[in-house]
């Protein structure tokens, strides 16, 4: 994986393009990023997202000679994927609603590169159990909102091939570390607290790859 997203179009392009060059000279693929997203994931950080221009992807994709594609259509790094501002709120339970991802542009990339791997980066659901199990043992995730496991499910069906979930897994196990020392004031073994959370994370995994990913059985 090379990120060059938060780079100049061309300055994208060249640095891909030297690391694919280098990687497949031990037959190793690369995943290339063309479209910038928000948040922070490790040095790569934006306020803002700009999706992906489906004009440029054939050129992008040509010239660098990337194996897959993270492309932008309204997914964001971390828990806080969009700001109050940005959703609705369901009048029944007060939680957020966030935007509909911009499938027109999955489409329009699908039309230009057909085929070609497509990639989601930043595509956690933000579960509420677990933001809620969180606040209720001493958290604080107001207003943490996520792409919801519908679209997610119809861009599975589609030539997105890979969706990162990477905050879904964290939210995970933080809230069953939470609610075992909550419970457990005295608790200081690692084994005891570490043990619930990796089966609450095993959970949510199985859930993702059966009922929302679609990839049961493909590995």
């Amino acid at each position: 994986m090379i990120d060059g997203s938060s780079l100049p179009y061309e300055e994208n392009i060249a640095l891909t393009k030297k690391v694919v060059e280098y990687a497949h000279q031990f037959d190793v693929t690369v995943e290339a990023e063309l479209g910038v997203l928000a948040g922070v994931e490790d040095e790569v950080a934006s306020e803002e997202s700009h999706y992906t221009k489906p004009e440029e992807v054939i050129d992008f994709a040509t010239r660098t000679g990337c194996d897959s594609l993270a492309i932008s259509i309204g997914t964001s790094h971390g828990a806080y994927k969009f700001k109050p501002e940005q959703c609705t709120r369901d009048p029944k339970t007060g939680r957020l609603v966030p935007p509909p991802l911009a499938f027109d542009v999955l489409d329009a990339v699908m039309e230009k590169l057909p085929g070609f791997p497509i990639v989601l980066h930043g595509s956690s659901s933000v579960p509420q159990e677990y933001v809620d199990m969180i606040n209720q043992y001493g958290g604080k995730l107001p207003d943490a909102v996520g792409i919801p496991e519908e679209q997610l499910r119809k861009a599975a069906k589609s030539a997105v091939c890979k969706i990162n979930i990477d905050s879904d897994s964290r939210l995970a196990f933080t809230a069953a570390v939470r609610k075992v020392l909550a419970e457990k004031p005295a608790e200081f073994d690692p084994r005891k607290y570490c043990g619930p959370a990796r089966d609450l994370m095993e959970e949510l995994y199985k859930h993702k790859i059966i009922n929302v990913l679609g990839s049961d059985g493909k590995a």
